[in-house]
């Protein structure tokens, strides 16, 4: 415990005990019996290992899939913290959608100096061939998983946007489930908002992005990579909930000008695709000509009007961590609004005087790719020997342009439970906002994800990080 102290403990308070969100949580663990809640925590992996929520890790030919780790002890934020960090994160996905419709039409905001040219020219995420393209309803971003960091009371920071394709939600859906299921009692003392209705209004928000050239209920449908890639089960679950087609490319051919997938009566024209395939991989015929995941002349029907793809194609350049860096300039140009949450301060070292503060302390410092994910690629200045620290110099000297750096926040901490009791571990949020002409909607919650090594800041799943359910607490 004594290395976490100087953490922010999201349940435990210095000087009364325990914070106001976990009271009535705390009144309940204080009465349970640690051996049934040990069990509880096995019988969690069995029904995980049952109903195959499991996750792939590329280059581990020996252990293709894993079980990502669950933890009983729920992360609570009050209705309150809710309300603040909700109206951030819709503040945020307003001015991303803007700044996409922008950097694809008029491109005001480069003009008027506010993100340099080259940043968005020279980046391998804008796509050329979405210039004076207008999506349906002008929502590029259907879908966007935000990912939050919390260091004090009131102090949360986005870490990340996740604007391309953002996966988890199905962790989230499946985590409450399990709660639901071991402690159905806990459930009516504590007053939870449920997050069950997000398949539902997943659904309601892709149909409500439509073409124009739809005739009758929108039919909706969920393209995949196929069962190798690491979040099949977060498609297939998706597709199940939604009571919709999960498709891959294959299926899908041009028809009439539409696209249409392959049933046993023939082919159905389908509205709106939810893509979980990357831009490249889309078509063919527009991009990386080698690939067999996605489908030719899906592009020049996109253009046409008459299929959605859901997230744009191209919105990858709004999650670009070198994009990143002037998220409040982006915020403050289409809202005319300061940012409610802030950004980490971020070094860019692709300017040279950053690239020297970066390299003069980078063992104080997170490094990441631009592109990167996944915890992919990234250094962890405090955590790196000497060798490592070494490498990474000259990979940041050699490419610069690839890598921001940040400082090492002081992430706060939330209880796991472990053999020896409740131990604080590192947790970040990622809720999910989805965008329609109607609104935004946001899941009260989102998935919490959780190092489960003492110490560790690294919570990615394909890192050896766990999740927890995430409850917003009724009023």
């Amino acid at each position: 415990m004594d290395e976490e102290k100087q953490h922010f403990d999201e349940m435990h308070s210095g000087q009364t005990g325990v914070r106001l969100p976990y009271s009535d949580y705390q009144a309940w663990f204080g009465n349970e019996d640690a051996a049934r809640l040990s069990k509880k925590s096995k019988e969690a992996e069995a029904f995980f290992r049952q109903t195959g929520i499991t996750f792939n890790v590329y280059g581990q030919a020996a252990a293709q899939e894993r079980l990502i780790p669950f933890d009983l002890v729920p992360r609570i934020l009050s209705n309150r913290e809710w309300t603040k960090l909700s109206k951030g994160i819709e503040q945020r996905v307003r001015a991303i959608n803007a700044f996409l419709h922008d950097i694809y039409n008029r491109q005001e905001i480069l003009r008027a100096g506010r993100v340099p040219v080259e940043l968005v020219a020279q980046n391998d995420a804008f796509l050329p061939q979405m210039m004076g393209m207008s999506p349906p309803g002008n929502v590029y971003t259907h879908i966007v998983g935000t990912d939050v960091v919390r260091t004090g009371e009131n102090d949360f920071f986005v870490l990340e946007d996740n604007a391309r394709t953002p996966s988890g939600v199905s962790y989230m859906l499946e985590n409450r489930e399990t709660m639901l299921q071991m402690f159905p009692e806990l459930f009516q003392k504590i007053k939870v908002k449920p997050v069950s209705n997000y398949p539902k209004n997943l659904r309601r928000s892709l149909a409500a992005c439509a073409p124009s050239s739809c005739r009758g209920k929108p039919t909706v449908a969920v393209l995949t990579p196929g069962i190798f890639n690491s979040a099949y089960f977060e498609h297939s679950f998706l597709a199940d909930q939604m009571g919709v087609e999960l498709v891959e490319g294959h299926d899908l051919r041009v028809v009439d000008g539409h696209i249409a997938m392959r049933t046993t009566r023939g082919y159905k024209v389908i509205d709106v695709l939810y893509r979980r395939v990357d831009d490249d991989f889309l078509d063919p015929l527009n991009f990386n000509p080698d690939s067999m995941l996605g489908v030719p002349g899906i592009m020049d029907v996109y253009r046409a009007g008459n299929i959605t793809i859901a997230n744009a194609p191209g919105t990858g350049i709004a999650d670009d961590k070198a994009i990143y860096s002037y998220m409040p300039d982006i915020i403050e140009f289409y809202t005319g609004e300061e940012a409610i949450l802030k950004n980490v301060p971020t070094y860019r070292c692709s300017e040279p005087d950053s690239l020297q503060y970066v390299l003069d302390n980078l063992a104080e410092l997170v490094v990441k790719e631009v592109h990167g994910s996944g915890g992919y690629g990234m250094l962890v200045g405090p955590a790196a020997s000497k060798k490592e620290l070494s490498a990474f110099a000259a990979k940041l000297k050699r490419k610069p342009r690839n890598y921001i750096a940040q400082p090492t926040l002081s992430l706060s901490t939330v209880p796991i439970f472990t053999k020896k009791g409740l131990a604080p571990r590192h947790v970040d949020l990622r809720p999910f906002a989805l965008m329609s002409p109607g609104g935004i909607d946001i899941t009260p919650g989102g998935l919490t994800r959780v190092a489960l090594k003492a110490g560790s800041l690294v919570v990615n799943s394909s890192q050896g990080g766990g999740t927890k359910d995430t409850w917003v607490l009724e009023d």
